[in-house]
């Protein structure tokens, strides 16, 4: 699944070690703009610190995201993990205006004297 949406809060990392290593895991918050109404999404980053890193609160990004749901002990818990974040491509400008020319200059000229006529010339 895949959501556009700006970063509304950064959470503190989460570290611990398991049967297969040390790992690691950060919460980030994003805000979702649907229509006139306005969704928290927290997304999981697991082992991604350098991902983590690059995200700045208030930018816009599009994110992909696996969704899990699993039991324990008759209550149930919903993963949402991200595998793949961009940043969002901003729309062109259409609306700005172009900038003035430059004026034209007229080039000064580089020769020391005066050119010669076409059937001056020795070939």
């Amino acid at each position: 699944m895949e959501f556009e949406g700006t970063v509304y809060k950064i959470l503190p990392v989460t570290k611990g070690t398991s049967a297969r290593g040390e790992w690691q895991r950060q919460d980030v918050v994003f805000e979702m703009n649907e229509g006139s109404f306005t969704r928290k999404i927290c997304v999981t980053f697991f082992n991604k610190p350098d991902d983590v890193a690059r995200l700045k609160e208030g930018a816009a990004y599009t994110v992909s995201v696996n969704i899990e749901s699993r039991e324990y002990n008759g209550r149930w818990y919903t993963d949402v993990r991200a595998w793949r974040i961009q940043p969002k491509q901003q729309e062109p400008a259409a609306a700005a205006p172009m900038p003035d020319m430059p004026p034209i200059v007229e080039e000064p000229s580089y020769a020391s004297t005066p050119s010669q006529e076409v059937d001056d010339l020795p070939f």
